[in-house]
Parts: structure tokens; C-alpha cells; sequence
């Protein structure tokens, strides 16, 4: 396979990189490698940051109305594979979104708890203790409507900081009008950084 060229520092890289070593004089051989070396991975991770939103985020995007039943919005994500489905008015503007941990609960199932590993959430869900229920009710009655949105025009490096602050797994990507016109998740970004492995083959 060919290999990708190495991102090539820019001089914007080679400030950061010496604002690293906390001096602009004195620079001996041994510090001018460890400058490009460093050049080199700020080059990276502007590349990285660089990525923009719609070129990452999953589409098209799959939505439900308040008043969707909840076996629907199940039926929804079955059928489709996918962890969580927006929310929309009858302008489809964005107003909450439904995740699976949301429809386990209404499905009497336990949800992942944070000092369960995945695997003793997985086996409880299969004990004869948990019996299943037919969900009842409207999609509006069980979605999150405290929401995280990104726009399509921003990086892969706020899509991280989000991610991060508000420990989330997912975000719902809106345009201007507040209309969900995709969906970015962490498999997305894993996804990218094996692409960047794949390109350096």
C-alpha cells in the first residue's frame, strides 16, 4: 500500500512548537529535532481538528414526532440499528431525542448502571427476573429534551470538547433553523482515526 506524506508542519506549527519549549533562542541541533518533531504533531492535530461535522456525521438522518408510540420509535430502532433517534415538532424543528438506555427502562429492562460492566448489563437482561414489557405511551413522554446540538460547519475537535464536558455519546448536528439534519457519534470518530491509520499504510 502507498503511504500518506506526513502532514507538513506550517511556520504557525513551528511557534507553537518552540511556545512548547518555552524559549526562542539558544536552539542547538538537538532542539531543532525535538521543534519538528513537535511541528510535526501540532501539523496532525490541526489536520485532525480540521475535520468538519458534515463531512463526519451519519445521514440521513432517521426522526420520530412527539406523538409517535413508543413501540413505533422501538420498532424504529431495531429494524434501523441505531442507539438513538431525534425528536421533532411538526415544523421538525429539534425538541428532544429518545436513546436506547431511554426505551430499555420503558421496556422494564435494566439500563447499563456505571458500576456494571457491559457484560453483567447484558447478562441481566437475559435473566428470567426481567420480563420484558410492551412500551406504552408517546415518544414524548420518554425523550431527553435537554439537549446537545452541533452545527454542520464546526471540527471534529469541538464535537470532542462537547462530547467531553458534557460526558455524552452522541450528537444531533442542526442546521439554522433548528432542524436535526444528522448525527455524530463516537463511533464516527473511531471510525476517523482508524481511516488516518489506513492512510498511513
Amino acid at each position: 500500500m502507498s503511504r500518506t506524506p506526513p502532514s507538513r508542519p506550517t511556520r504557525e506549527d513551528f511557534k507553537q512548537a518552540l511556545s512548547d519549549m518555552g524559549t526562542y533562542i539558544d536552539v542547538t541541533v538537538d532542539d531543532l529535532m525535538e521543534i519538528t518533531t513537535m511541528a510535526e504533531r501540532h501539523a496532525r492535530q490541526r489536520e485532525a481538528e480540521a475535520y468538519r461535522v458534515d463531512t463526519l456525521m451519519s445521514q440521513p438522518l432517521v426522526t420520530v414526532r412527539t406523538d409517535t408510540s413508543l413501540a413505533e420509535a422501538a420498532h424504529e430502532m431495531v429494524t434501523r440499528r441505531i442507539s438513538g433517534l431525534p425528536v421533532v415538532d411538526a415544523d421538525n424543528r429539534l425538541v428532544g431525542i429518545l436513546t436506547e438506555a431511554d426505551m430499555l427502562r420503558a421496556l422494564g429492562v435494566p439500563s447499563h448502571h456505571p458500576t456494571h460492566n457491559l457484560w453483567q448489563t447484558l447478562e441481566a437482561m437475559f435473566t428470567h427476573a426481567v420480563r420484558p414489557q410492551s412500551p406504552e405511551g408517546s415518544v414524548a413522554a420518554l425523550m431527553v429534551t435537554d439537549l446537545v446540538t452541533i452545527r454542520p460547519d464546526q471540527t471534529l475537535h469541538d464535537v470532542l470538547e462537547l462530547m467531553k464536558r458534557h460526558r455524552i455519546k452522541r450528537l444531533v448536528v442542526t442546521n439554522d433553523k433548528g432542524e436535526p439534519i444528522g448525527m455524530i457519534t463516537r463511533s464516527d470518530i473511531v471510525r476517523v482515526f482508524f481511516d488516518r491509520i489506513r492512510g498511513q499504510e
